[in-house]
């Protein structure tokens, strides 16, 4: 005969867990009181095909944080008592609010099974639940009961034995509360490991996670610990840090992320069909999420965000401009007129850089704004909105999440998709990131439109550029998924936290964090391969050479030469394939090299400005070099081709193989010449070449 099974019997109050009880022991049941407590103890037998089984009724909780007795009694049977399995009675008409306990079981790692109980009365109130969809998206086994009824009992216990013999076969799900939290749990985490003893009784991550808050049974705990005074000074640190960022109790912002978990699960498994009584959050997302709206609303608020920090930066970018000239004006004095220090300095690293430079004022802004959307809880409702997309193209939530981050930067985005289980799912969203426009190609996509689109529509022509690379994102997605990928999609939960007012703090802490990087890209990265492409376009040096001359016997005009019959019949001359091939160190190398290029380091004051430069570049014919066609399928070009050399290197780690790599490689660059070409020979067809 098998040993003894102990199944903890646990939920909400008034959730049916007693009439469970009841249903499951009979008269086989006892009652007394927890050794030092006056809480009831209730324990039961049960004999179910050969097998012996003690229930163990625990108190009933809304939580496993240590407020009251009760909870304190739950928790630590669970975590001292390690039952065989934890059964979680839910109440499935108020699935939303009874979730939140079985999120915190999840957390401690335990066994679990929940009763989805009260069914009928759900289903009288127009929900229907998709009880499979939501096992999957919490990783843990679901039996539908209706206890008044006995009905689910055997299943329920059949169930139960089936995962205290480790039979179950689903994902384990982890809650996760965002970057920063996840970062200070880590720290955490790293220190309680030095502790093996404090670890065989405790999760690391529970523990964690209870530290930052502030739960006293935990402290008490952790203060026997021989590392004590270590992790509790990074939990001070962590939990100081963490309110400076979101400005709140950080009690109240891990419990928003796990209604947030159990909200997204929700969306995605149940269905509403009477009126029902919704919270503030749930009446706007009637319409921020409609399936109608949200999508509308969604593009709607990107365009905004596009057209406003366009609009904003103007002023601050001309100052930088100034500044610029004025200090290759004041500097190219101390040295010898036309010499190669004077164009080293003056257009190599002034020119070079300063054209970088001049675009921070809109890249700043622009992660200001992501991080307005992020903090208050609407990116997650965009990442839901896309969702539905995103099943319809093979992947799902979790792999919007790293598209949404190459908005900023693609490494760190590519690094993301280490949170995606599925491989597929995770090499098809490495594979499209790069689509993804990150922020070191606005400077390139600010300057032309700046210079080749009116005022009032140059804000709409960045916009449909960030549009057409999700659209060619969601296709290529396809393709890769039915062909190179094939295989259905892993499930996953949308986490979607209440809605929060940013703190100015928190938001400046975000913006500073994502715009520092393209400070450091422009002080190194930047700077070095400016410096690569003035040697290129000044050598072999001969001072009685015109510019144009010297840039056309340079190397740099011989590599340009030698791949223009390639670049022709995109409307691009040389000296732009110069400066892709400058792209490749960093795409905001592009604006750096044409700087280079065009000297505008050394013109004269009514022609300093790069964009003038461009607008007055002609064939020795006469034509002009650039017009808006072909300004337009150089912005095509540059948001698709070949990723910087980071993103690279960033897809060769987290891929371990330098197929994928050279695979994206050769693939973004044979695609961004057929769209360039469509776009500039199709606008020719159009009439629109002139």
């Amino acid at each position: 005969m098998d040993k003894e099974i102990t199944i903890a019997l646990t939920g909400n109050p008034n959730s049916g867990k007693t009439t469970v009880f009841n249903n499951l022991t009979g008269a086989r049941q006892h009652v007394g009181n927890y050794p030092g407590v006056t809480v009831e103890k209730k324990e039961g037998k049960l004999k179910y095909r050969d097998q012996d089984i003690n229930v163990v009724d625990l108190p009933g909780t809304y939580s496993l944080t240590a407020y009251s007795i009760d909870e304190i009694v739950a928790r630590d049977f669970v975590i001292e008592g390690k039952p065989d399995v934890v059964i979680d009675i839910v109440d499935a008409s108020n699935l939303e609010r009874n979730l939140y306990l079985a999120t915190q079981f999840m957390e401690l790692g335990v066994p679990l099974v929940i009763a989805l109980n009260m069914s009928d009365v759900a289903k009288a109130r127009g929900q229907q639940i998709n009880k499979q969809r939501l096992s999957e998206l919490l990783g843990v086994p679901l039996i539908p009961t209706v206890a008044n009824r006995k009905k689910g009992m055997n299943e329920l216990i059949d169930e139960a034995v089936k995962v205290a013999e480790g039979k179950g076969s689903l994902r384990k799900i982890t809650v996760s509360y965002g970057k920063e939290v996840e970062e200070e749990i880590l720290k955490i985490e790293q220190i309680l490991e030095k502790d093996k003893a404090l670890l065989e009784k405790y999760p690391a991550r529970w523990l964690s996670v209870k530290l930052l808050e502030n739960d006293n049974e935990v402290q008490k705990k952790i203060k026997k610990s021989p590392y004590a005074g270590e992790i509790l000074a990074q939990v001070e640190s962590s939990i100081s840090h963490l309110k400076n960022i979101f400005g709140d109790d950080l009690e109240l912002v891990i419990a928003d992320r796990r209604y947030g978990f159990i909200n997204g699960a929700c969306h995605e498994s149940v269905e509403r069909t009477a009126e029902e009584r919704l919270s503030t959050s749930d009446n706007i997302d009637k319409v921020i999420t409609n399936r109608i709206l949200g999508l509308p609303i969604f593009l709607a608020l990107m365009w905004l965000v596009f057209k406003t920090t366009f609009k904003l930066s103007e002023a601050p970018m001309g100052w930088i401009e100034k500044t610029q000239e004025w200090l290759g004006a004041t500097l190219g004095h101390l040295f010898a007129e036309g010499s190669a220090l004077q164009s080293l300095v003056v257009d190599g690293i002034i020119g070079g850089v300063g054209s970088v430079l001049v675009f921070v004022p809109i890249i700043f802004l622009l992660f200001l704004a992501i991080a307005v959307l992020e903090d208050s809880g609407y990116m997650a409702r965009a990442v839901f909105i896309m969702d539905r997309l995103m099943h319809k193209i093979g992947l799902h939530g979790r792999s919007f999440i790293p598209m949404i981050l190459g908005f900023g930067c693609n490494v760190p985005a590519i690094m993301a998709t280490r949170t995606i289980e599925d491989r597929r799912n995770r090499l098809v969203t490495i594979l499209i990131n790069p689509l993804m426009s990150c922020g070191a190609r606005l400077p390139v996509y600010t300057l032309l439109a700046g210079a080749f689109f009116n005022e009032r529509i140059a804000g709409n022509v960045i916009f449909s550029i960030y549009m057409l690379g999700i659209v060619l994102a969601v296709i290529v997605a396809k393709l890769f998924r039915k062909f190179l990928f094939p295989g259905p999609s892993a499930p996953f939960v949308m986490e979607l936290p209440p809605y929060r007012m940013p703190t100015l703090k928190g938001l400046l802490i975000h913006m500073w964090e994502r715009g520092v990087v393209y400070l450091k890209k422009a002080g190194t990265i930047i700077f070095a391969g400016c410096v690569l492409i003035w040697f290129l376009s000044n050598f072999p040096y001969n001072p009685k050479d015109s510019g144009y001359e010297r840039l056309e016997k340079s190397y740099a005009g011989r590599i340009g030469r030698f791949i223009e019959p390639v670049m022709k019949p995109l409307g691009f001359d040389w000296k732009i394939g110069v400066g892709l091939v400058g792209g490749f160190i960093a795409k905001e190398i592009v604006v750096g090299t044409l700087g280079v290029l065009y000297q505008v380091g050394e013109a004269d004051e009514e022609s300093e400005s790069l964009r003038a430069a461009l607008q007055n570049d002609k064939y020795p014919d006469g034509r002009n070099v650039y017009n808006p066609l072909v300004a337009y399928a150089l912005m095509v070009f540059v948001l698709i081709y070949v990723p910087c050399v980071a993103c690279i290197a960033a897809i060769k780690r987290e891929t371990n193989s330098w197929r994928w790599p050279l695979f994206s490689t050769f693939y973004l660059t044979a695609l961004a010449w057929i769209m360039a070409l469509i776009v500039y020979q199709g606008g020719r067809l159009l009439g629109l070449g002139g």
